[in-house]
């Protein structure tokens, strides 16, 4: 074994001990592996930065484009909303509809998008239907990936494997070429979950057929608000008078959060009616006589009280105060491609530019309610904001927020925009450039992305970018040039004669099996990309060793990658509605490692049938 092979294969090892850790970045690994290959004189500069010209990557950044105009637009939650409406209140009505329309959703657009768009009207369902939403949102995320197999845009480990075999000399795939695999995963994966549910959990105590107990009284429950949720008037003598809130910074000096003000109509009246709850903002100007809702800990609060000569009313508010039909309270996730991870609340924006109040944060299971402003927010934590509902509906168009505790009348209403028929016109024109396909794949997808911005389903170039995950096309076009490296030095070779060595006297069949169980198990290590990426070479290079077709190999691979269901971090999908269906770690191994061993059995038996060695 010459020195570049081992160098090869000990960057190879140590980036995948890295994505396993987790501890760092996947792009800064991604990068990190390519500078230290560049650096050994094992790639040169073009062929180390080949990887962010290739189609792949191109291709992935105008889908994310595409993806952002049929969001924003409202075209993903109409469609989505309609097919939702079939299923009543039916548990296996509601589980086999919503599989059903992820997986077609997924067919054209990411699974983190897809699931951004799912997990609210997921949510208002299963309240309205009296179902416990954990029942339905681990179906949602193993269907995002399912859908993810119908096309050949579905998911980046298909775009993988095609940019593999048209640079290994074979001709490349269509559109629909991994339909009939991707159909026949669904439905494996729907009757799978229909008999594996059992493991889900149940119903929780307290659900009831109405939406309402969660979109407040059970949200608050949870947060605990009413234990920190106080109410004090405003004296005249007070030196907080004619003051706005942004002059006291009153939250750095005694550690609590002025979410709401009530005030008098008429001074000349005794009672207080209120105008509509006024949500508190950095501009407002408190006046003699305020009521003010302060969240806090009641030590703090009773010095705030004491200082800025305040009457405390009482010892604890009703959670009930925070809600009206103008303003109410609702819980938020972070996607895994925010720009608030990281963020110390203080520095979000909440206030500032939605005028919403961050009232707390539920990291696994623990409640963080104090000192909020100081807490760093995570991948994965969910929110309590409170604020009005238009403000809280602007948040939802955040492409990197996902609002899931609304209320289930809030979550249905689905508002179309204008430009949602030609939002459709542009996916439509997508999908038929790519089935006739008469152009590049790249290029018909960069039509569209460019005539998504040009006709204003996107308001402007910003917005575009703001849709793409850069991590993961950073992550493609780090490791890429990988697959480059492992080709040059002979380690593809090396590995595949390995394979072949140990299983080749078995057959191709058994070589089948081998393969798509490497990269069954490196997925639920690695990011299904990254796992791709590494794999497929090897993959292909073992066919060819073995004088078989590769397509049956390379289709191991993508399946094999995007088919990842035992752990919870494994995808984006798992990940999010983890927080949200408040799963532990074992709900996802006793229900989606039953569900990856079978989908595995059942694709090592087609995949040979539907393409022949």
């Amino acid at each position: 074994m010459n020195i570049d092979i081992v160098i090869t294969l000990s960057v190879l090892v140590l980036a995948s001990v890295l994505f396993i850790s987790g501890k760092v970045r996947s792009d800064m690994v991604a990068i990190g592996a390519l500078i230290a290959l560049m650096l050994f004189g094992i790639l040169t500069p073009t062929e180390a930065l080949s990887g962010f010209s290739s189609t792949v990557v191109i291709m992935m950044a105008g889908l994310f484009v595409v993806g952002g105009g049929i969001f924003q637009t409202g075209l993903a939650k109409l469609i989505s909303g309609k097919l939702l409406q079939l299923a009543g209140t039916s548990e296996t009505r509601l589980l086999i509809v919503i599989m059903l329309a992820t997986g077609f959703m997924g067919t054209f657009i990411s699974n983190t998008g897809t699931i951004a768009v799912m997990m609210p009207i997921v949510v208002s369902m299963a309240m309205s239907a009296g179902v416990n939403p954990a029942r339905l949102l681990m179906p949602l995320a193993f269907a995002s990936s399912m859908g993810g197999a119908l096309t050949l845009i579905g998911t980046p480990p298909n775009l993988v494997i095609q940019d593999v075999l048209v640079a290994g000399g074979f001709e490349g795939l269509r559109f629909f070429s991994f339909t009939p695999i991707g159909l026949l995963a669904l439905a494996v994966g729907i009757i799978c979950m229909l008999f594996l549910r059992r493991w889900l959990p149940r119903q929780e105590d307290g659900l009831t057929q109405r939406s309402e107990a969660r979109s407040t009284k059970a949200i608050a429950a949870e947060y605990r608000l009413g234990q920190n949720l106080y109410r004090v008037q405003v004296n005249a003598d007070s030196p907080l008078c004619s003051k706005r809130l942004k002059e006291l910074r009153l939250s750095e000096r005694y550690h609590v959060n002025i979410i709401e003000v009530r005030r008098r109509m008429s001074m000349k009246n005794q009672f207080f009616k209120t105008i509509p709850q006024e949500v508190a903002t950095s501009e407002t100007e408190l006046q003699e006589g305020d009521i003010l809702y302060v969240h806090g800990a009641f030590e703090d609060v009773k010095v705030l009280a004491e200082d800025c000569g305040l009457m405390l009313l009482d010892h604890q508010a009703a959670e009930a105060a925070l809600t009206t039909g103008d303003i109410g309270i609702a819980e938020v996730l972070l996607a895994p491609s925010s720009t608030l991870i990281h963020k110390r609340v203080a520095e979000s924006g909440f206030r500032e530019k939605f005028r919403l109040n961050i009232l707390g944060i539920r990291r696994k299971d623990e409640v963080i309610l104090h000192h909020l402003k100081d807490e760093r927010m995570r991948y994965g934590d969910a929110m309590l904001v409170q604020g009005a509902w238009k403000d809280i509906a602007l948040l939802a168009e955040e492409t990197d927020v996902v609002v899931v505790g609304q209320p289930a009348e809030e979550a249905r209403k689905v508002t179309l925009d204008h430009k949602a028929p030609i939002a459709a016109g542009i996916m439509l024109l997508m999908v038929g450039l790519l089935i006739i396909d008469v152009i590049p794949a790249v290029a018909s997808v960069m039509i569209c992305a460019v005539l998504m911005v040009l006709f204003g389903c996107l308001r402007s170039m910003e917005d575009a970018y703001k849709t793409m995950n850069w991590e993961s096309i950073v992550l493609i076009g780090g490791m890429l040039p990988v697959s480059i490296a492992i080709e040059k030095t002979g380690a593809a070779g090396l590995l595949s004669n390995g394979l072949v060595d140990m299983l080749g006297s078995f057959g191709p069949h058994v070589m089948l099996a081998g393969i798509y169980a490497l990269t069954s198990l490196l997925t639920l290590f690695i990011s299904n990309t990254a796992c791709a990426v590494l794999v497929a070479p090897i993959a292909l290079a073992s066919a060819v060793e073995l004088g078989v077709s590769p397509y049956a190999f390379l289709f191991a691979v993508a399946i094999g990658a995007s088919m990842c269901f035992a752990v919870p971090f494994s995808t984006p999908p798992n990940a999010l509605v983890m927080s949200a269906g408040r799963y532990a770690f074992m709900d996802f191994v006793k229900v989606g490692l039953p569900l990856q061993v079978i989908v595995a059995v059942v694709m090592i038996t087609v995949l040979p049938l539907f393409f022949p060695f």
